[in-house]
Order: structure tokens, then sequence, then C-alpha cells
């Protein structure tokens, strides 16, 4: 465990969990944590792979009173943590928001990336837009915030019964709902940048393997985002499960696996 002081005078929490392979930077979405990845580090862990694991700013146990919380900002934070922990080829993982981070953070990275997992992701764009039709609409997006404020618990109750998918056990929601619960009063600000993120140039752009995992079942990132941003890519392939917005969480075991299928082919 460990904390990366940025150049705001923050701190922005990390875990470095070493292994004689690529590591895999595991980026959370939204409102959660680097907690929700145990399962996925567990695994990577049990190959000989390693892991960073990043809180972003206003999440976890990262400071909550950046004054810059955009997706840009938090993908410097990935990038300058990677290079922090000294190593010369990593994969990038990011979960829903956390995807749209991945890209961002690839941008930065460059030489040193050797693929991209986006895992029921917010990237290339998350509501629709010219030539995309997918999504939501950037007014709901920016709607979040008042309904958070005027409703807390209630909201995010509503939210983690959605990201945990159809079927899931009491103890996976209160588990999420823990998360949103203890992210910081400004973290809707960092989500207001979906409404006008648009990333398929630069997805577009990458030379290395991307992997585009949806959920069949996703009712918070339409499952059509994946499908998108797998033929945006140069080197894309699409993987769907059986699955909300959370595979890592609804189906551990599943997702474990096609983790560590990409993680064998990259090393």
């Amino acid at each position: 465990m460990a904390f990366f002081e940025t150049d705001d005078g923050g701190h922005v929490h990390f875990e470095h969990h070493r292994g004689e392979k690529i590591p895999v930077v595991l980026i959370h979405g939204w409102g959660m944590s680097g907690e929700y990845w145990a399962s996925a580090v567990e695994a990577v862990q049990a190959e000989g792979f390693g892991a960073i694991v990043v809180d972003h700013r206003g999440c976890g146990r990262s400071d909550r009173d950046f004054p810059d919380m955009s997706i840009g900002a938090i993908a410097a934070d990935v990038a300058a943590i990677v290079r922090q922990c000294g190593v010369s080829r990593i994969v990038l993982n990011g979960w829903s928001l956390g995807a749209a981070v991945a890209v961002a953070a690839a941008d930065l990275l460059r030489e040193q990336v050797a693929g991209i997992i986006l895992t029921c992701g917010a990237s290339p764009r998350y509501v629709q837009g010219e030539d995309f039709p997918h999504g939501g609409t950037a007014e709901d997006v920016l709607g979040i915030g008042a309904a958070i404020t005027s409703d807390r618990p209630n909201f995010f109750r509503t939210l983690a019964e959605g990201a945990c998918g159809e079927g899931a056990s009491e103890a996976l929601i209160a588990w999420v709902e823990r998360g949103f619960l203890g992210s910081g009063p400004r973290a809707s600000e960092t989500l207001a940048g979906l409404a006008t993120l648009d990333q398929r140039e630069l997805l577009s752009s990458f030379p290395f393997p991307i992997l585009c995992i949806g959920g069949a079942k996703d009712t918070i990132a339409d499952p059509a985002i994946a499908g998108f941003a797998a033929k945006c890519a140069s080197k894309g392939t699409l993987l769907t499960l059986d699955t909300g917005h959370s595979p890592q969480l609804e189906a551990p075991t599943l997702y474990n696996d096609a983790l560590l299928e990409f993680m064998r082919k990259i090393a």
C-alpha cells in the first residue's frame, strides 16, 4: 500500500502487487475503489503476473479535495504511478468509467502499453452523439449530481442494485453500495466528464490488442458500446458475458479466466 503525491498536493492511494510477469493496472469504476478488484488480483498473482491497483481521486483511500477531479487528471495519476512503480510494460484494465481513464492513460504511456481491457466500459463514448446511437443522453449524466445531493442513500442503493446485475445477492449489493456511499462529495464532477467524452479517434490509433468485455444484461453501460469499441480499435476483440455491469464481481471465475487468457497472450 502506498500513496502517490500529485503536483497539486493531493494523495492518491495505490497498491503494487509484484510478480515475475507483466502487471495489469486495474482501474475501478466511478464511485468504487480498488478493493472491488480483489478477486482479479488474486487470480493474476496466482499465475505470476503483477497488479497495480489505483483508487481514483475522491474514492477509496485517496484524498477527497482535489481541485481537478476530471477523467484526464485521474489518467495522469495512473500514468505517474506506473512510472513510479518502475515497470517497463503494462496491461491497462478499466471498468466502467475506469475504461475511459484507461484509454486516456494509454495515450500518456504509449510505448509501455502492451494491451488494454475495457470492462463494461464507458469508452469510446458513454452517451449518444453524431454517428453514435448508443448509451443514454448527456442531460441524464449531468443530472446525476443533483440526484445524489437530493437523496444520497436511496440513489446509491438503487445504483448498487443496477451495478450488481439481475439476481445478485444482498451481500454483493451491500458491498457495492458501501463503495458508492464512501465516495467523496465531489465525485460527481468526474462522472460529468462522460457527457462530452469522445475517444473514438484515440482508441482507433492504438496499435496494441484491446479486449472489450460487455455484459449482456448491463443496464448501466449499453452493451452495444463494447461492440462499437471492438470495431473502433485496430486490434479489438469483443467478449460478451452473461452478466450485468460488474462481471468481475458477479462471475469472478468466468471473468478471471478471460483476463488471464488475455494476459497470457500478451506475456
